[in-house]
C-alpha cells in the first residue's frame, strides 16, 4: 500500500525481456536504506516487487498483466520514473491510499500555466472515468492528485510548481502517456451497492445492499 506521495526519482538503467515479461533495473537519485529483496517499490504508480538491490539500484520483474494495463510496455533506458516505497503503519497518508494496481493508460491533451497552477488535462478510457468524481483523488503515474473537473472521457487536475519540480508530471507533455490508478474505495462501494454478495448469487436470493436498502435502513 501506498500513499501517492513520491520519494523521489528514478531512471531505468537496464530493460530486458523476461519469458513474456520485462526485468527492469532503476537507479533511485536517493538511498534506498531499510529496503530489501521481495519489498514492494511504487515505480510511477505500479507496484512491483524487488528482486536484487545494490546501494541506489534495484531491479524488478514486470509481469505480463503489468504490460498490458502500463506504460511499461514500451519503457526505455533513461526513462525518468516517480519512486515511493510500501507505506509504514506509523506513517501520516498525506495523500490517499494508493493499491499499486494500475486501471489502465490515460493521455495528457494540454498544459497550461494559469497563476502559479498548471493545469493538466488527461483523455482516459471511459471504464477509468467512471471512477472519477469532482474533487476525488486519482494517482497519475503515482502522483496522488485531486480531480478538478471529469467527462465521460477526460479529466484535469492542479498542479503546483514543488509538484511539477519533484515527480515526473512536470516533465509530461501533450501526446505522453500516463498510468492511471482510479480511487479504491469507489470501486468498493460500487461493489456494495450494485452487487450481491457470492452465497446470495449461489443461492438466487433476493437484492443485495443497494439504494432502496440504504434509504431504508436510514443511511441515505
Amino acid at each position: 500500500m501506498f500513499t501517492g506521495i513520491i520519494e523521489g526519482f528514478g531512471t531505468i538503467r537496464e530493460v530486458r525481456p523476461e519469458g513474456q515479461g520485462k526485468r527492469m533495473t532503476v537507479d533511485a537519485d536517493f538511498f534506498l536504506e531499510q529496503t530489501k529483496i521481495g519489498d514492494s517499490i511504487c515505480v510511477s504508480g505500479a507496484c512491483l516487487t524487488v528482486v536484487m538491490i545494490d546501494d541506489k539500484r534495484f531491479t524488478v520483474d514486470v509481469s505480463p498483466e503489468t504490460l498490458a494495463k502500463t506504460t511499461f510496455k514500451s519503457a526505455k533506458i533513461g526513462d525518468r520514473v516517480n519512486l515511493e516505497r510500501a507505506l509504514r503503519l506509523s506513517d501520516r497518508i498525506d495523500g490517499h491510499l494508493v493499491s499499486g494496481h494500475i486501471d489502465g493508460i490515460g493521455t495528457v491533451t494540454l498544459k497550461q500555466n494559469i497563476g502559479n497552477a498548471i493545469i493538466v488535462s488527461f483523455k482516459v478510457p471511459e471504464f477509468i472515468s467512471y471512477y472519477m468524481i469532482q474533487k476525488g483523488s486519482v494517482a497519475v503515474d503515482g502522483i496522488s492528485l485531486t480531480i478538478n473537473n471529469c467527462g465521460h472521457d477526460s479529466f484535469d487536475i492542479s498542479i503546483i510548481p514543488h509538484t511539477a519540480k519533484l515527480t515526473t508530471i512536470g516533465l509530461k507533455k501533450a501526446g505522453d502517456l500516463v498510468n492511471i490508478e482510479t480511487d479504491m474505495i469507489g470501486k468498493y462501494v460500487e461493489r456494495f451497492v450494485g452487487g450481491k454478495r457470492h452465497d446470495e448469487k449461489k443461492k438466487g436470493a433476493g437484492n443485495s445492499i443497494n439504494m432502496e436498502f440504504l434509504a431504508k435502513s436510514g443511511f441515505v
